[in-house]
């Protein structure tokens, strides 16, 4: 049986630009009461990273928390029969401010819509607005980052991923996809 053929899209040094565009766009839109909420898992390693380049742009230190959306997928009784719940790390009140989700990839817009749920349940932000590294088309809902890194448009077939050395050991983005048999 074949494996996955992988093929790098990006960099280290792509990443750190990416996040370091989106933190200037953030900047530029002069939002008051801002914060920013990585959508675990690898949302969470991009908001701090993001968090870090706003302020050594802009001099803004932005409030950062963590959003575990696992019991909101509409997709739970098919990712796991025992879901592994992660906390919600939010040292904040979200009333009345503006929040950035931040994730990795938005693909179909349903982990997004997952996300507000979610963030739904600690209170009524004043905007939400939506960062990710890429965007990789094919949705399924009416959602559209404000903030995109790069986009890659890709099969449906394909898959994105996107290491982060805080989680797997070095920075890269893979398109992968099935090797078909021979």
């Amino acid at each position: 049986m074949a494996g996955p053929v992988s093929r790098r899209v990006l960099d280290a040094g792509q990443i750190r630009r990416a996040i370091a565009r989106i933190a200037h766009e953030i900047i530029e839109s002069a939002e008051d009461d801002l914060r920013l909420i990585g959508v675990r898992t690898r949302g969470v390693p991009m908001a701090q990273r993001l968090a870090r380049a706003v302020r050594e742009a802009g001099g803004i230190d932005v409030p950062l928390g963590s959003l575990d959306i696992n019991l909101y997928r509409d997709d739970l009784t098919t990712v796991a029969a025992q879901p592994v719940v992660r906390p919600t790390e939010l040292g904040f009140p979200i009333d009345g401010t503006v929040v950035i989700l931040v994730d990795d990839v938005l693909y179909t817009g349903r982990t997004t819509r997952a996300a507000m749920d979610a963030l739904a349940d600690f209170g009524r932000p004043r905007k939400i607005k939506l960062a990710v590294l890429i965007d990789r088309g094919h949705r399924e809902l009416p959602i559209r980052a404000d903030y995109v890194g790069r986009n890659i448009p890709t099969a449906r077939a394909e898959k994105i991923r996107v290491r982060f050395t805080e989680t797997d050991g070095v920075d890269d983005v893979l398109i992968e996809r099935k090797e078909s048999p021979a």
